[in-house]
């Protein structure tokens, strides 16, 4: 049996994909602990593993940014993740090291296991503790080649303007672009007696990387680091007490091409995506769920169109299998839940990740990218036409499937972080 101790920013989209892999552990008899918010205690422990709460961090609520970080809700594109890099993940990391130090005295460990935000486990690891492992939770940032540092959303370029841009932005993101954060990080690790470094995007593990999808939806790399996994979707389960709604028949009937839309969990207002495709689609002979809308008034429709249903909450296992184009604002999740299912997608999203997700769909050639969070309805229903029309789409959603239904990401995971912890050593791709 062997020890691992998870560390998650107290974000629902951080912590959720690592729910699967925590329970596979535990079952497998190892001893698991893992610190998150308290918002996460009910969670943590259903998967079987022991809660540890933040003590010196600052456990914020990710259903209110605005309350936790005044003035996040002001910026957007670049200028919200800048904030969120330095606010929500730089200024944590002394507070999450000193509670992770906390945790390991009082009962040590044979691996660490941190989202890509979390400083903590290599801090520790760099003071005497144990190795660490990172477990993705979105599009892989790694830079290099012809891709630029992750949070910038280019597309890779390989021409020599292309790669000479990368090495120029390679300088630009830590010392010009980002450097708030790299101060930031370096005041902290000073603070911790660890070599200063500067940011550099999402955190690589020198032992372990897990990335939570397959080759077919990322750009294509001849230079990725030999400890990166791709380990396939990590999806959660459907609720145990769903009951499906009155409409439900309309979709199982397939009488019409079904559309999904959901706007996400962190931009969560209604009007910029719904919103939009219930209009851009009203007089189409197709039928449109909108999921995650807690109050169909923020719509502002006045009245819902008849090809319309709008649910608070329609969990995605049951209905994907059904669903003939997925419109989202490009969360990572949904998007590989689509994929697992063939589905071709039309993203409208710019914040957090979401342009980076939204240029792997391009590039991947699975669905539309809009290139906006507010697209237009005419915007919205002519991409869901085209992708309904051109049978491309779809059969590129469907090649990603084909590679997704060969993984099975949490066993995956698992015995790779088995390995680590037996071993000690890089767990490298044979």
């Amino acid at each position: 049996m062997s020890a691992f101790l998870f560390a998650t920013q107290p974000i629902t989209g951080h912590v959720v994909p690592a729910l699967s892999i925590v329970r596979t552990l535990v079952e497998r008899g190892h001893d698991v602990r893992w610190y998150t918010g308290e918002k996460f205690r009910a969670k943590v422990e259903a998967t079987g593993a022991e809660f540890v709460p933040y003590q010196q961090a600052y456990d914020y609520d990710d259903a209110d940014y605005d309350a936790a970080f005044p003035g996040r809700s002001k910026l957007k594109g670049l200028g919200q993740i800048k904030f969120d890099f330095l606010h929500l993940f730089a200024k944590q990391i002394e507070g999450q090291h000193r509670d992770l130090e906390a945790a390991v005295a009082q009962r040590p460990v044979d691996v660490t296991v941190g989202d890509p935000s979390v400083f903590a486990p290599f801090t520790l690891h760099e003071r005497g503790g144990p190795p660490n492992a990172v477990y993705n939770i979105t599009c892989l940032g790694v830079s290099g080649g012809d891709v630029a540092p992750f949070g910038l959303a280019l597309l890779p370029n390989d021409s020599l303007f292309g790669r000479a841009r990368v090495r120029a932005l390679e300088f630009l993101a830590p010392n010009v672009i980002f450097k708030k954060v790299s101060d930031e990080i370096g005041r902290q690790c000073r603070s911790l007696g660890v070599n200063p470094r500067k940011f550099e995007g999402p955190l690589v593990s020198d032992y372990l990387y897990l990335q939570p999808t397959v080759e077919a939806f990322e750009y294509r790399r001849a230079d990725l680091p030999p400890q990166l996994h791709y380990i396939g979707a990590l999806l959660p389960d459907a609720p145990d007490d769903f009951t499906t709604p009155p409409w439900w028949p309309e979709v199982t009937a397939k009488e019409r091409p079904v559309v999904l839309v959901t706007q996400g969990t962190v931009a969560t207002k209604a009007d910029e995506l719904v919103a939009p495709t219930l209009r851009g689609l009203a007089g189409d002979d197709v039928l449109v769920i909108a999921a995650g809308v807690a109050d169909p008034a923020a719509l502002g429709l006045g009245t819902v169109p008849t090809n319309a249903r709008v649910e608070r909450f329609v969990p995605f296992k049951p209905l994907m299998p059904m669903v003939d184009v997925y419109v989202t604002n490009g969360g990572f999740g949904g998007v590989q839940f689509a994929l697992s299912n063939g589905i071709p997608i039309v993203a409208g999203g710019k914040t957090e990740d979401k342009a980076e997700i939204g240029n792997r769909i391009t590039y991947s050639g699975c669905g539309i990218d809009l290139k906006t969070a507010t697209p237009s309805p005419e915007q919205v229903g002519d991409a869901v036409r085209k992708v309904l029309a051109d049978p491309t789409y779809r059969e590129r959603a469907r090649r990603i499937q084909a590679e997704l239904s060969a993984k099975n990401a949490p066993a995956e995971a698992a015995s790779l972080l088995d390995r680590l912890a037996e071993t000690k050593a890089p767990v490298l791709r044979s």
